[in-house]
């Protein structure tokens, strides 16, 4: 008699498998962009003439990022979409995205209203309206700002040419070109199915240009810092230090407690998920730019378990109507102005304001000199605060924009995780291994839909019927 097959290893026998160990501190991304970023602040400082001349170090950077957004928005969206099972959990993940943003957005205007009137940073500057004079680029900023209506968001959001979309970088309306490809795609069936793998095919290739462009990350960063201090000067930094203070000050506030909030009631660390992320705000904070990492970071949430298609949707969609940075600094900057220039503004006039900027803070994302042009459309809308007044803090934008740009990316982090939570995607066990341990995991894509079995008659197969 035969022995019995061997029941095999138990669970406990099965060994774990292999883990990557961790490279040394020397050979992280972190470390060197935070090395560039200091060299580059004491290039600038010491030669800021050498600083100056390294603006298109940093500027080609950025560049080589921007090249790659737009075909990965689409390879993401696209590649989401056709990987669902029904086209109705798209659309309910769109709206669940939109609706958090529309709260994050609330919630940072009023905390931006709030910190200006309690610490009046530009009471006592007593500036006259009439003395300012708008030139260079604030002046261009201000002429785009008039010239946009509070819904150019809603009009503009369709290309006139698919091809323009994406030769323009225009992320709003590359989202509405893919969304639209995605949903037919899928609608066409087994027919759209090679294409689909096609497209998974291709962002892998895509994603692997990003990992050669991201090899320079330090050397940009470098460019870019330099470029700021050499031109604007340290100096800069303590004229309006009152304002860039609180700016600060409100935006880690709401990264801290609003954001980090959000996610205790998850069981998430919000600082667990910052120090995940160290590497992207490191680029930001160099560059500038908040686009500059968008393509690493949906690889990074979807090494945290959360879903393609979420992602897909909820981060580039976020990068024009959830700007949490933005947001503040817009009613932090309108109020200081009207402080500045002693132009009373009541409650009631605020509040008009809040709601204006709820509109002019939406999809301006990765447009050069956006926070301007929003401050000066909103300040053109309601007519109360002279627009001139931008001329008081043009000289610390560029100081600005880098909180601006850290806040948004905090944003876009939190909410892809509250929609994906809201959506009952998210393991939040997974989510937490994956922060401690710094390893990434496949993310939980969803099942395909069932194909039901073919029906067949009670007589005898085709088969059977020639015997």
């Amino acid at each position: 008699m035969a022995a019995p097959p061997s029941p095999g290893p138990t669970p406990a026998t099965v060994p774990a498998p292999d883990r990557p160990p961790p490279k040394p501190w020397y050979r992280q991304l972190y470390f060197w962009v935070l090395t560039a970023i200091v060299c580059g602040i004491l290039t600038g400082w010491l030669w800021p003439r050498v600083g100056v001349g390294l603006e298109p170090v940093g500027t080609t950077f950025v560049s080589a990022i921007k090249m790659l957004i737009a075909p990965i928005v689409f390879l993401t969206i696209v590649g989401g979409i056709g990987g669902v099972d029904s086209l109705r959990r798209v659309g309910r993940v769109g709206l669940k995205s939109l609706a958090c943003f529309q709260a994050g957005t609330l919630v940072a205007l009023a905390l931006g209203l709030l910190a200006v009137n309690v610490f009046r940073p530009g009471a006592g500057v007593h500036a006259d309206p009439g003395e300012l004079r708008l030139a260079g680029d604030a002046a261009q900023y201000v002429k785009d700002g008039e010239g946009q209506s509070w819904w150019h968001f809603l009009t503009d959001v369709v290309p006139s040419s698919a091809v323009g979309a994406f030769a323009e970088g225009n992320i709003l309306q590359v989202i509405f070109f893919s969304v639209l490809f995605g949903v037919a795609l899928k609608a066409v069936g087994p027919t759209g199915a090679p294409i689909v793998e096609g497209i998974n095919r291709l962002s892998t290739v895509v994603f692997k240009i990003l990992h050669y462009v991201m090899l320079a990350a330090p050397v940009g960063a470098f460019g870019a810092m330099a470029f700021t201090i050499g031109k604007y000067g340290i100096s800069t930094l303590t004229s309006l230090g009152r304002l860039i203070g609180l700016f600060y000050g409100t935006s880690l506030f709401f990264v801290v407690v609003v954001l980090g909030g959000a996610l205790a009631l998850l069981r998430i660390s919000i600082f667990r998920l910052l120090r995940h992320l160290r590497e992207e705000f490191l680029i930001v904070l160099g560059t500038s730019s908040s686009e500059s990492v968008l393509p690493r970071l949906m690889t990074k949430l979807t090494g945290l378990g959360v879903r393609r298609d979420i992602v897909g949707l909820t981060v580039p969609t976020g990068y024009s109507f959830n700007l949490d940075g933005s947001s503040i600094y817009l009613s932090l900057a309108a109020v200081y102005i009207a402080q500045a220039t002693d132009t009373p503004l009541s409650l009631g006039q605020q509040l008009g304001l809040l709601a204006v900027m709820i509109l002019t803070s939406k999809g301006s994302g990765g447009v050069t000199g956006a926070g301007f042009i929003a401050l000066a459309a909103t300040l053109s809308s309601v007519g109360t605060v002279p627009a001139a007044g931008i001329m008081l803090i043009f000289g610390i934008d560029k100081f600005m924009s880098e909180c601006r740009a850290l806040t948004n990316l905090a944003g876009n982090s939190v909410a892809t995780l509250l929609v994906a939570r809201w959506e009952g995607a998210l393991d939040t066990a997974r989510v937490n291994r994956v922060l401690r341990t710094g390893i990434p995991e496949p993310p939980a894509e969803p099942e395909p839909a069932a194909t039901p079995p073919p029906e067949h008659d009670a007589g005898p197969t085709p088969a059977l019927a020639k015997t």
